[in-house]
């Protein structure tokens, strides 16, 4: 587990750092996968339909409702190192 975690943290320090800007939909998917890792399951109201972006990233997450904390650091991980 420790060894997960401390991939994940270097991860997200090198997601910091890319070669170049990913796209929209990825970045949705580095922040959905990164609160899924870090904070469990979304809760909360879905944002209303002016906070466009919100309702984007709470889309994004929501998707991954059910997914273990440990998957989502590996899949984090994985993107991460596929976009270096």
């Amino acid at each position: 587990m420790a060894d997960l975690k401390t991939q994940f943290d270097t991860a997200v320090a090198e997601s910091k750092q890319l070669p170049e800007k990913p796209d929209n939909m990825t970045l949705l998917q580095i922040y959905a996968l990164y609160k899924q890792a870090t904070s469990g399951d979304v809760e909360g109201k879905r944002p209303g339909f002016t906070d466009m972006v919100g309702r984007a990233k709470f889309d994004a997450w929501d998707a991954l409702k059910g997914k273990s904390s440990d998957e989502a650091m590996q899949d984090y991980i994985d993107l991460i190192e596929s976009l270096k």
